[in-house]
């Protein structure tokens, strides 16, 4: 296994998932339904955290869209795996592992926007600003620096999604 510095601990992931959370439900209030749509791969840990500290009703999903050929962006976003259920007139939280050029996401919006929710906003686990659309983005975990990640959900050719925590390889 390469060396792999770590840029946050499970400790400090597990605490800002807290916080994060708890932004949500400020804005959100307990009386609300809320779908929870996930972005598979990556997104599935994070997303598993975050709602078990969600004080409303909440509903999940996922969808799942490629843009990435062994590690190396495509420039190109193609939807793989829609959602499976109706978001129409419903209070819709897109979760994000990571937003840095924003072509995804912008992909997604506009698909889910199609689609008629009563609202939506976006929560990433990371940022790096690359892609200068912090303004897409709702809810943020950490910012990080422009290196490629791992752990967490976020993989390397398949392999690191289990680490408990966000690193990158260490040179």
């Amino acid at each position: 296994m390469p060396k792999i510095e770590t840029l946050y601990s499970k400790e400090v992931i597990q605490k800002r998932v807290l916080e994060v959370a708890g932004e949500i439900n400020k804005d959100y209030g307990t009386g609300k339904e809320l779908t929870v749509v996930g972005v598979l791969k990556g997104a599935f840990m994070f997303m598993s955290d975050l709602v078990k500290h969600l004080e409303m009703p909440v509903r999940c999903d996922f969808l799942r869209v490629v843009s990435y050929d062994h590690d190396v962006s495509t420039g190109n976003v193609r939807m793989e795996f829609d959602l499976t259920q109706p978001v129409h007139d419903q209070d819709v939280l897109l979760v994000e592992d990571i937003v840095d050029t924003g072509r995804t996401l912008r992909y997604l919006l506009e698909h889910i926007h199609a689609k008629k929710p009563r609202s939506l906003k976006v929560a990433s686990l990371l940022y790096k600003d690359v892609g200068h659309v912090r303004e897409l983005v709702n809810y943020v975990g950490f910012d990080v620096p422009n290196k490629y990640v791992i752990g967490y959900g976020l993989d390397s050719e398949g392999l690191y999604r289990s680490l408990p925590y966000v690193g990158v390889y260490k040179k």
